[in-house]
């Protein structure tokens, strides 16, 4: 890579790495982003995993989260080839009497076909929804004084149970618990434990004010549309150049890493107290995935209709089914009907297949680096709730938690959301300090997911260590 001094150089291209890179162009400031693989984008990414002209999304593919972040929403990304395209119906959950509960954007939509628990939905989300941009702008980052301490302290009322404790506590049927416990269990903590209820309440505010959308012909085009952004600012990105230590890196007055715990200690351990990179060494990875994407010759034979219409549909059937499927993962047991999340892209984006065809994606949580072939148990998943599914296939892919580490080697054992997202580690992420982002080496940051506020498709990792850069650096923002 070049040698030539920058302001920062950035290691990863994530949508973390790429935030914080572009924040810290925005300023006016010399940027280099270096990324190993030869695409940019880690866990936003797409290629033909099956069969020529089948336009899977290798990690992330649906985007609550990213579309209510307060910073990505400022960024002119439409001008850079992204298009979101919202499906008809955000989220269904099937269930076995042939029905599914429905996350519609509309709070009193949801409401209406939860049935008797349709007026505690409203009593839950409705006052939420309503101050919902404030909400993610004073959550979505590390621990501070909101700006907005009203909503905040209701947020916080609810979002410090479990997410099965938030469930039981305003639902009484199935339908209505079972939907709170698929959205809860994104968590990848068990439903019992705290605060699986805050992950739960984000996601749904999310799609209530700003839907569950998809990007137009893949993942992908999110990464290479910030990457056109950044670019047109004055950055720069060198791909294909495993960074194997900061030694490596040309002169800059900062080192941004978008990169979990372990990798910063290989990377740059030698720069660090011992005392520190010890406390590294100690955060603990939650638990992996086992991933499948299928082409498909028809769309999937739903047997519930809301399911037909919809990008995400959740497969876990009761409260209870769920809470026993995510806790057994986060405690190194495999059950035989797991937890599926299931993502349907062409019901919205034809253009991501051949005409008539589908593609289709599944992931279960599993023992953090599990060996298992979950293949056949999520299979059955689908046709548990899609009879007939397995006659649509045309090819599968399979990714299990050492594929998904080899893919990007963020997702240490698996795990996709950068660490453990329990109390222990919400906000003292990756090691307890004042500022979170950076190390006890002044020209050395921390952005990754294993940063507040954690897991997900929403840079605020990466803007909020820019931000922390900035004010290092004297840049006024």
């Amino acid at each position: 890579m070049s040698q030539a001094p920058r302001d920062a150089v950035v290691v990863g291209s994530g949508p973390n790495g790429l935030s914080a890179a572009i924040a810290l162009a925005q300023r006016g400031l010399s940027v280099l982003v270096v990324e190993g693989s030869d695409t940019i984008g880690g866990g936003v990414r797409s290629q033909e995993l099956t069969l020529p002209g089948f336009v899977h999304d290798v990690c992330s593919s649906v985007y609550p989260m990213a579309v209510a972040a307060p910073f990505l929403r400022t960024l002119p990304l439409d001008r850079h080839g992204l298009e979101w395209i919202h499906p008809p119906t955000l989220l269904a959950h099937p269930l076995d009497d042939g029905t599914a509960a429905v996350l519609h954007k509309s709070v009193d939509t949801t409401a209406d076909q939860l049935g008797p628990d349709g007026n505690a939905y409203r009593q839950l989300m409705g006052p939420l929804v309503k101050v919902a941009d404030s909400l993610f702008a004073d959550l979505l980052g590390p621990f501070r004084i909101p700006r907005h301490p009203i909503a905040a302290l209701r947020f916080g009322w609810l979002a410090v149970r479990s997410g099965r404790g938030l469930a039981e506590a305003y639902f009484r049927t199935d339908r209505g618990r079972a939907l709170l416990a698929g959205i809860a269990a994104h968590a990848v903590i068990p439903l019992e434990s705290r605060p699986g209820a805050a992950i739960a309440l984000m996601l749904a505010l999310a799609g209530h004010a700003h839907g569950w959308p998809l990007v137009r012909g893949g993942a992908q085009r999110l990464a290479d549309a910030m990457a056109s952004y950044f670019r047109s600012l004055g950055g720069e990105i060198q791909t294909g150049d495993w960074v194997k230590s900061v030694d490596e890196l040309p002169p800059s007055k900062a080192v941004l890493l978008d990169l979990t715990p372990r990798q910063v200690i290989t990377l740059a351990g030698h720069r660090l107290p011992k005392g520190y990179t010890r406390r590294l060494s100690r955060y603990r990875y939650g638990p992996g995935i086992f991933k499948l994407d299928w082409a498909l010759s028809g769309p999937v034979p739903w047997t519930a209709p809301a399911c037909r219409t919809a990008g995400t549909v959740h497969l876990g059937g009761t409260l209870d089914e769920i809470s026993a499927s995510e806790r057994a993962a986060f405690h190194g047991r495999h059950v035989d009907q797991p937890y599926v999340l299931f993502a349907q892209p062409t019901v919205v984006d034809p253009s991501r297949a051949p005409a008539g065809k589908h593609v289709g994606w599944a992931y279960c949580h599993v023992p953090h680096g599990s060996t298992e072939d979950m293949t056949a148990r999520i299979e059955a998943q689908v046709e548990r709730f899609a009879p007939g599914f397995g006659d649509g296939i045309l090819a599968r892919h399979i990714m299990n938690p050492a594929a998904m580490e080899q893919h990007n080697p963020n997702y240490i054992g698996g795990d996709i959301s950068g660490g453990a997202t329990d109390f222990g580690q919400l906000f003292t992420r990756p090691v307890a300090r004042l500022n979170p982002y950076t190390t006890p080496n002044r020209g050395l940051f921390l952005c990754s997911s294993s940063t507040p506020p954690g897991g997900g498709v929403h840079g605020m990792c990466g803007f909020f260590a820019a931000r922390t850069v900035l004010r290092r650096l004297g840049v006024a923002r």
